[in-house]
């Protein structure tokens, strides 16, 4: 009896990929979920990756690729941390001390050693962050375009909103905080040898998003104690702002 094989085929699974008992062999190691992607469609993400770490580089800001999120029995992380609590949204090789604004080093991650990668920025040297969860950002930013502040690039997980501000020491951010006489759990601050995960990249988690992206060459970021006021009441006014909602 002959037997037929399949017509179309993709980079991750042929016909040969069964053994003679016909059982089916393990599928390569692909970052994330590529191995299920059309070839164009991977190629347009690894362009658009290419390009978010250019541009951040760009603007000064010191970026690395990440670990990715592995499906299936490999998984959950290419870091090969069995219990990792962040799939394919951390540091992981190169480590985090080694982010790099240099548009040569930057470019030679992404097309020669890791196109698919997540473009992870590093806080505390160019841009630090500030985050909350994501109702109370909503209000925040309409309450910072009532008042007409400005304020930098923001961006958005799933549940919360991150707007970038100007660097900061934790010695006064500290000093700052200790000034107020509340600050809601549910704030997060992203400073020295932290890191954010930009879009276009994704995690076990979801997405990243831009609800404001930078605009030029070296957008301008707010001092975060200008917007602490705006955002602790936000956080306030959003249900469960009085405790941790992560």
């Amino acid at each position: 009896m002959q037997g037929t094989s399949p017509r179309l085929t993709w980079r991750g699974w042929r016909p040969q990929d069964r053994t003679a008992q016909g059982t089916r062999r393990s599928r390569p190691r692909w970052p994330g979920r590529n191995w299920l992607r059309w070839p164009g469609s991977r190629r347009r993400r690894r362009n658009a990756l290419l390009r978010t770490a250019l541009a951040a580089a760009g603007r000064g800001w010191p970026v690395l690729p990440g670990a990715y999120a592995v499906p299936g029995l490999l998984g959950p992380c290419s870091c090969d941390d069995p219990g990792c609590p962040v799939p394919g949204a951390h540091p992981h090789d190169p480590p985090l001390l080694a982010a790099s604004a240099d548009a040569r080093m930057v470019s030679w991650w992404w097309r020669e050693r890791s196109p698919d990668a997540p473009v992870l920025l590093a806080t505390g040297r160019e841009v630090c962050a500030v985050s909350l969860p994501a109702e109370a950002g909503r209000r925040a930013l309409d309450y910072f375009d009532l008042l007409g502040l400005p304020i930098g690039p923001v961006l958005a997980s799933r549940r919360r909103y991150v707007l970038l501000v100007a660097p900061y020491t934790l010695e006064g951010l500290g000093g700052v905080l200790a000034d107020l006489p509340w600050v809601p759990g549910s704030l997060r601050f992203h400073g020295p040898d932290g890191y954010l995960l930009l879009p276009p990249s994704r995690s076990d988690a979801g997405s990243a998003r831009w609800i404001r992206p930078p605009g030029g060459d070296m957008p301008v970021l707010p001092q975060v104690e200008l917007l602490l006021g705006g955002l602790i009441a936000a956080s306030r006014a959003a249900p469960g702002g009085s405790r941790l909602a992560f």
